[in-house]
């Protein structure tokens, strides 16, 4: 046996040396804050959530000689985001289900992408099925228990308008279906499901029973959201690994976040069915 296998220390060590010598690369999957980043558009009779926005107190002037701070103010629910099992009313009565309850080490796992972008690309109203999903899992190897399931379309190359895509009957974007998501809480026990839209149903949702079937499902068995990703086209399909501490928010439903994901500079493994 090693010294590594021995020493937990010596894990870490080596994860810090691989890190530092380039052997795991880090990907930065998070948008950059700013006012001109959509955010999700709801019907005028409910609330809205706040774009990002910044105020200057001082910079390096009579305000402040020495240093440069500014206030920002913006939604749970803004940029690249976290969901809390709290966001949802099938998940407001689960114990720990807020922002600052959530036991840390959820925030961290393996992750399985599904890559859906050509069928985005041909229908903005693309959804993941069980059928596709199984059909990964033919390729790749069977979900693993525990993991980040992230949807990859590509959605997040769209800027603008293009992106939330509203249109006369409201948005459209593309998204797992009821069946999809019960069966990866059922049947995987995934942690968490992600995607590159603004939230982590199809733009549609409110039509499928029940409305918005990702929300209710993840959120009712205690699962995590992430929304508004980038750079899925940079992930392997598994095999990377994903870090995503939203900020420790009192009662928090969700967060902001900077989402990064390690990827080994080698093939990785097999998995056998």
């Amino acid at each position: 046996m090693s010294k590594i296998d021995n020493d937990p220390g010596a894990v870490l060590g080596a994860f810090a040396a691989a890190i530092g010598s380039g052997d795991v690369k880090v990907v930065d999957l998070t948008h950059t804050l700013d006012p001109d980043f959509p955010v999700i558009v709801l019907p005028p009779e409910f609330g809205q959530c706040a774009r990002f926005r910044m105020e200057e107190i001082s910079a390096y002037d009579h305000r402040g000689p020495a240093w440069k701070w500014r206030n920002f103010t913006c939604g749970e629910h803004t940029g690249t985001h976290f969901d809390a099992p709290a966001h949802w009313i099938s998940g407001r009565d689960l114990p720990n289900n807020s922002v600052d309850e959530i036991s840390p080490s959820r925030f961290f796992g393996p992750i399985q992408v599904i890559d859906c972008s050509e069928g985005a690309a041909e229908d903005e109203d693309f959804e993941l099925t069980p059928a596709l999903i199984e059909a990964w899992e033919d390729e790749h190897g069977e979900i693993l228990p525990s993991s980040w399931v992230l949807m990859r379309t590509d959605w997040s190359k769209r800027n603008g308008a293009a992106y939330l895509n509203m249109l006369e009957d409201g948005p459209h974007s593309p998204g797992p279906t009821p069946e999809a998501v019960q069966f990866l809480v059922d049947k995987r026990n995934i942690r968490g499901f992600g995607t590159e839209t603004v939230g982590p149903d199809a733009g549609q949702g409110a039509h499928y029973s029940p409305p918005y079937p990702a929300h209710y499902y993840l959120h009712g068995a205690g699962r995590l959201g992430l929304q508004c990703l980038t750079n899925l086209d940079r992930l392997p399909p598994r095999g990377a690994f994903l870090i995503a501490p939203p900020l420790k928010i009192k009662n928090g439903t969700g967060s902001p976040l900077r989402v990064l994901a390690l990827v080994a500079q080698v093939a990785a493994p097999h998995y056998a069915e």
